[in-house]
C-alpha cells in the first residue's frame, strides 16, 4: 500500500508539473470561421518571427476612414477564428485590426512556448507598423488574458515602443508563478503543492516587473469584478506597479474577457481611444 501511495503521488506530481508548464498554451490548428463568414472584409497576413517561425494572421480594414490601428494578442486557447469575437466590431468603428496566431496556433508554424511567443509578439508589432494602411495612424496594442501578459512585456521592451500610442490590457495576470499558485491553491488535492510546483514555471517575463517600463505609453487596465479565472486583484497589483499615464477599470457583472461584449463599455473604450490617440 505504501508503494502504491508513493507511485500515485509521483504520478500526480509529474502530471501537475506537465500541467504547470503547458497550462498557458492550449492551441487549436483548425479554423472554425473566417472573417468573411461574419461579413468582414479581410486579407491573410503571413510573416516571420525573429527566429524564422512562420506566422499567420488576418488584417481587418476599417470601414471608411481609419482612425487608428489595433494589434490584438489573443488568449491561451483555440486560435484567431474564435478570438475574432473580441475585435470584430472595431472595423465598423473606424479601426484597422491585425489579429494573428502565436506559433503552434492556427496556421502559424512551430510549437507554442513562452520565449518563442514573445518573439512572435514583437514580430507582430513590426508587421503592424509596416502594413500600408497603418502608415501614419495611431497604433494600439490590445491583449487579453495571457495575451495581456504578453502585451505588457512586449510593449515595455519593444524596439518600436515610441510608435505605440496606447496599450490596452484586459484580464492580464501579474505573475506567471502567482497565477499558477492561485490555481493550485483552489483545489484541495493540489493545495499542498502550490509553492513547490509553481517554481517549475518560469517568471522571466513577469508582467509586474515589466509594466513600469511601458510609460509614457498610455496604459489602460480592464478587469471584470467577477472574473474567477484572472481575479481583479491582479489588475490592482499591475496598476500600482505601473507609471502614469494609466487607468484601471473594474467593471461589475462580467466574466473573463467579456467586458467589451457590452455596447456601453465599447463606447467607453472608443472614447478613451479618441483621447489617447489625440482625435
Amino acid at each position: 500500500m505504501r508503494r502504491l501511495i508513493i507511485a500515485l503521488g509521483t504520478a500526480l506530481i509529474s502530471l501537475l508539473q506537465l500541467g504547470c508548464s503547458n497550462m498557458f498554451f492550449i492551441p487549436m490548428q483548425q479554423h472554425v470561421r473566417t472573417p468573411a463568414d461574419i461579413g468582414l472584409d479581410y486579407r491573410d497576413i503571413n510573416f516571420e518571427s525573429s527566429d524564422g517561425t512562420p506566422l499567420h494572421g488576418w488584417f481587418l480594414p476599417a470601414k471608411g476612414g481609419a482612425r487608428g490601428s489595433v494589434l490584438f494578442l489573443h488568449g491561451n486557447a483555440e486560435n484567431i477564428s474564435t478570438h475574432i469575437g473580441s475585435v470584430y466590431w472595431l472595423p465598423e468603428m473606424g479601426y484597422n485590426v491585425l489579429l494573428f496566431d502565436y506559433r503552434g496556433y492556427g496556421k502559424s508554424g512551430g510549437v507554442a512556448e513562452l520565449h518563442g511567443v514573445m518573439r512572435d509578439a514583437e514580430a507582430a508589432i513590426k508587421q503592424m507598423i509596416e502594413i500600408e494602411e497603418n502608415k501614419d495612424l495611431p497604433v494600439i496594442v490590445y491583449g487579453q488574458s495571457i495575451g495581456a501578459a504578453i502585451a505588457i512585456y512586449t510593449v515595455a521592451h519593444s524596439r518600436y515602443r515610441e510608435q505605440i500610442d496606447a496599450a490596452i490590457i484586459e484580464s492580464g495576470f501579474s505573475s506567471y508563478r502567482q497565477i499558477v499558485r492561485e490555481k493550485l491553491a483552489s483545489f484541495w488535492l493540489t493545495w499542498p503543492l502550490q509553492y513547490p510546483l509553481s517554481w517549475t514555471v518560469s517568471d522571466d517575463y513577469k508582467p509586474i516587473d515589466a509594466i513600469p517600463l511601458i510609460a509614457p505609453v498610455p496604459l489602460l487596465l480592464v478587469y471584470s469584478e467577477e472574473d474567477f479565472i484572472i481575479p481583479p486583484h491582479h489588475g490592482q497589483q499591475l496598476f500600482d506597479a505601473a507609471n502614469s499615464p494609466k487607468q484601471l477599470w473594474l467593471v461589475p457583472n462580467g466574466r473573463h474577457i467579456s467586458v467589451f461584449a457590452r455596447p456601453g463599455q465599447r463606447q467607453r473604450l472608443l472614447d478613451y481611444l479618441n483621447v489617447v490617440t489625440r482625435q
